[in-house]
């Protein structure tokens, strides 16, 4: 077919415009059609939009549509501005709405909006008709794939280009997706050797974060002093048995993340080895890095020097993209286009993370219509097959290894001097590492040994990252995973690489090798297969782990209360008839599986050794991998399996809650099983991870609970920490913020709304955003609570002109939702716990908070034994303190801002109030003097 033929759409820039006007669309000549009627028109004719998903589903879920209206909508070939961004700006961050991405060009973003897309196209079909603009031809190529595929933006496309380059030779042209191809490879020097041990004075690292700030900053002497006691953390060690750890609350604004990189960068540098900055959550990663661009401007020269560091799963793998592009290139229209955006982004970015990252989260929603199996869902990297699934990994045996973005970021993490990574990572490989015995190797390695020097941000997260990193899981999708993982794909049209595929022909010489494979292959039939979930729920199963989980399932379904929640629980004791012996026999077979994977490690071990001269580095990668891999999964994972079983049968530890569970998803059961967590998981927290380090700063703006008799306790302080551990005393230093909290905030609570009315809730959460003209945050303790407010929500917002998003509803992630919120004056958003935590939005875009009740603690087997162990209500007044002080804590985040914080709940008791700033006062009202105060508070002149 000729580019010609394939392009049978409407010329881009004569498309009728339409933009979002709350729950109607805007049309370019001032026409305004509601939510009905705006479908009908969408469905008629491709128009010129912005982010057609999250337009279309707005308007379907205002006109409460049939899913096959809106499928209609979504299926017209219309032009869409979001996706011709996505594919001449790859790599590029903006906003997905036609301000975003104005300001992403630099184009004024002001005026009418429908001419404002208009400039946005002209100005990226511009972009590709310049000479300079990079890599023409594989551009050209990827945009004559997507012509072939009808793709409405083609003929525009390669109109510019061709004018960048009038010598392209299209029927040369192949696919263009072959990135893998085209990505650089990755050198490795041998990593670096030990560093020395010197330590940094309080005076370097105030002159240095002077240097940082600029001759033009503001004085903050607490920012200085906080940054001369961080030093420390980075003092040489003197004794075996003790080190440097500092716990250290800096409330907000007082500039902790230059205050601790300051002593970071110079100890790192004086030394020649590497800091670990770690943080709770992926976007604060992001904004940490954003930070070091004041240490090092140059992008190039921060990319060797500061690496951002995750887990596996959220960087694309080349061969999984291979694979999955083989798919996608050839299934429809839309897979097609998604693959060629895919692509484009490989090529650009700087490190294939896509998860928080420079991948566009807001790219994905664009194609929730995309799927392969007839089903209409939202879609992720890891739905997609395009990151690295858990243990699928095969390293050197790769065809793209030297290409990998994985590989090439752990590479630099060993030669970095800043290194910004998660807890979640940290600790789950400081505890890996430490469990096994393991040396670092090339393959596998993300420098737990350099974890000598740490700053833990977020460190009031620390506890939660600790429950998570050292909790164990018996359950039918662990369990199922690894048979996954040893035998490889047992059904039709499933993907994988099992245990023969990784070293099958390596050990084929070997018969001891030969025999442990086969005896690991054979005892993984205990494990769950394909059809699990079919096969426990009727009552059928098949093998060990099946028949323990069937009776698991009988006991949580005879015992669980029954409620709206996800996940229904029950206790262990006393175990249903049969589950006894049921567990004895799981136990066996799982010992059964543990010993021949150890020997088969010990096999591969060995055989690395014996075959030392004439092993090529390509198969001492493939081996050493598996033989890790095989060590980490039997000795841990399996062996925690065993244990929890023991526990389970006769020798219960008082360390330890387990308790059995079914999680459910909308409704359907997806998980069943027994689960483990340490009582206080601070316990091997500071085994693995405090006592090994030589210094570590761990720090939040909320790292105290402040109970009325004591506030200034730090007992829960390092309880949370796991500094309580330690067998040496740390040390403790507090720094206030720097604002006036009594000027530039209220407090209010209201006292006649029935927060179990959702009318009422709804009406409530409208007036008070009405009243500050937007700005407003609104946060959940439930799901479900967020859902049916935003329901009768988002019409009467739209009416006010309030621009209005919410987690969990509309068809992007929350950061995407925040960037948005954050970048628009007068819009409204409604989340949950990942909005409270940590988002930072400053500035007038944020003056409003509103609760929708006290955020107590999930009532869980695991909450009921926290609060026996740590002291009863005093644990759970705790908990909604911390939830109070960071909630709290979004709402003023630099000089200058102003805002009201309200809680729709009376039971804001006074023994809760100690979380806000000393002197605020709490002022109890009804709803309609609330609103008042806001008006006049968020929308007068400043006092």
């Amino acid at each position: 077919m000729s580019l010609t033929s394939a392009l049978l759409f409407p010329q881009a820039l004569t498309a009728p415009v339409a933009v979002l006007e709350g729950v109607a669309l805007r049309l370019s000549h001032s026409k305004r059609l509601e939510a009905g009627e705006a479908l009908t028109h969408l469905i008629r004719e491709p128009h010129l939009l912005c982010h057609a998903a999250f337009v279309i589903e707005r308007l379907g879920f205002a006109a409460e549509a049939p899913r096959a209206v809106i499928r209609q909508a979504r299926e017209q070939k219309h032009f869409d501005v979001a996706e011709l961004f996505a594919f001449t700006c790859p790599a590029r961050f903006a906003t997905p709405t036609p301000k975003g991405l104005a300001r992403s060009l630099h184009l004024d973003p002001s005026g009418e909006e429908t001419e404002l897309l208009r400039a946005i196209a002209q100005e990226l079909l511009a972009r590709l008709a310049s000479p300079a603009y990079p890599l023409i031809r594989e551009t050209a190529e990827i945009a004559t794939f997507l012509a072939r595929a009808n793709w409405p933006w083609a003929r525009a496309v390669m109109g510019e280009l061709t004018k960048a380059n009038p010598r392209l030779d299209i029927g040369t042209f192949v696919t263009g997706l072959n990135v893998w191809d085209r990505i650089d490879e990755w050198e490795d020097d041998g990593g670096r050797p030990p560093g020395s041990h010197h330590g940094v004075t309080a005076d370097e690292a105030k002159d240095f974060l002077d240097k940082l700030l600029g001759d033009d900053a503001e004085p903050r002497l607490e920012q200085k002093d906080y940054a001369a006691t961080a030093t420390h953390a980075f003092q040489p060690r003197d004794e075996e048995t003790a080190n440097h750890i500092l716990l250290a609350e800096a409330g907000t604004g007082l500039g902790k993340t230059l205050g601790y990189l300051a002593p970071s960068w110079l100890w790192a540098r004086k030394n020649a080895a590497p800091v670990w900055v770690s943080t709770y959550t992926k976007n604060l990663q992001r904004q940490i890095d954003q930070e070091t661009q004041r240490i090092i401007a140059d992008p190039a020269e921060r990319r060797d020097r500061i690496v951002i560091r995750k887990g596996r799963e959220n960087y694309v793998c080349l061969l999984n993209l291979q694979e999955a592009f083989a798919r996608m290139g050839s299934a429809n229209t839309r897979s097609a286009l998604l693959a060629g955006l895919i692509a484009r982004w490989a090529r650009a970015s700087r490190d294939g993370d896509m998860v928080g990252g420079d991948f566009p989260s807001w790219l994905l929603p664009l194609f929730n219509d995309v799927a392969f199996d007839g089903e209409t869902r939202a879609i992720s990297p890891a739905s997609l097959g395009l990151t690295d699934r858990r243990g699928e990994c095969i390293y050197s045996a790769c065809p793209h290894y030297r290409k990998c973005f994985i590989e090439r970021a752990m590479v630099q993490g060993r030669k970095a001097d800043l290194v910004i990574a998660n807890h979640a990572l940290v600790l789950r490989k400081a505890a890996v590492d430490q469990a096994l015995g393991f040396t670092t190797t090339k393959e596998e390695s993300s420098a737990p040994q350099d974890l000598r020097r740490i700053v833990f941000d977020e460190g009031h997260h620390l506890f939660d990252a600790a429950d998570s990193a050292f909790s164990g899981h018996l359950t039918a999708l662990e369990t199922a995973e690894l048979r996954r993982w040893l035998r490889g794909p047992e059904s039709a049209g499933r993907r994988g690489r099992g245990l023969r595929d990784r070293v099958g022909d390596l050990v084929a010489d070997d018969e001891l090798a030969e025999k442990h494979m086969n005896a690991v292959l054979n005892a993984a039939y205990a494990l769950p297969g394909p059809g699990w979930t079919r096969r426990i729920q009727a009552g059928t199963p098949e093998g060990a782990a099946e028949v323990f989980l069937s009776l698991v399932r009988q006991q949580v379904l005879a015992r669980a209360e029954q409620n709206s929640g996800q996940t229904l629980e029950t206790d262990c004791a006393p175990l249903v008839e049969g589950l006894s012996p049921a567990a004895g026999e799981l136990a066996a077979a799982l010992i059964d599986l543990k010993k021949p994977m150890a020997n088969l490690a010990a096999a591969l071990a060995k055989k690395l050794d014996d075959e030392a001269a004439e092993l090529s580095t390509h198969d001492r990668g493939r081996i050493e991998a598996v033989s890790r891999s095989l060590r980490r999964r039997g000795e841990l994972m399996v062996g925690s399996w065993i244990d929890m079983i023991e526990r389970l049968l006769d020798k219960p530890n008082p360390l330890f809650v387990e308790w059995f569970s079914v999680d459910q998803i909308f409704g359907r059961e997806a998980d069943v099983g027994l689960h483990s967590h340490w009582i206080d998981p601070t316990e091997p927290l500071a085994l693995t991870v405090l006592k090994e380090a030589d210094g570590v700063v761990i720090t939040s703006a909320t790292l105290k609970d402040r109970p009325p008799e004591a506030p200034e306790d730090w007992t829960n302080a390092e309880m949370r920490t796991g500094a309580v551990h330690l067998p040496y005393p740390v040390m403790r230093a507090s720094y206030d913020s720097p604002f006036d909290y009594r000027k530039a905030s209220r407090i209010i609570v209201v006292n006649d709304v029935n927060r179990e009315d959702m009318d009422q809730l709804a009406a409530a959460y409208r007036e008070l955003f009405a009243a500050s003209g937007g700005g407003g945050l609104g946060l959940f303790t439930a799901i479900s609570r967020l859902r049916a407010v935003y329901k009768k929500l988002v019409r009467p917002m739209a009416q006010k002109g309030l621009a209005l998003y919410a987690q969990h509803v509309d068809p992007m992630d929350t950061g995407t939702l925040v960037d948005m919120f954050r970048a628009e004056r007068d819009a409204c958003l409604l989340g949950t716990d990942a909005v409270r935590d940590g988002v930072d939005v400053p500035g007038d875009s944020l003056r409003l908070i509103v609760l929708d009740r006290v955020p107590w603690g999930t009532p869980t087997i695991l909450e009921r034994a926290r609060r026996q162990a740590f002291g009863g209500q005093a644990y759970t007044d705790m908990t909604v303190r911390l939830r109070l002080r960071q909630a709290f804590g979004r709402l003023i985040r630099r000089d200058g801002d102003r805002g009201c914080f309200v809680v729709l709940d009376p039971r804001l008791a006074s023994r809760f109030c100690t979380a806000f700033p000393p002197g605020m006062r709490i002022e109890r009202v009804g709803l309609v003097d609330a609103i008042d105060m806001v008006r006049d508070f968020t929308q007068g002149s400043p006092a």
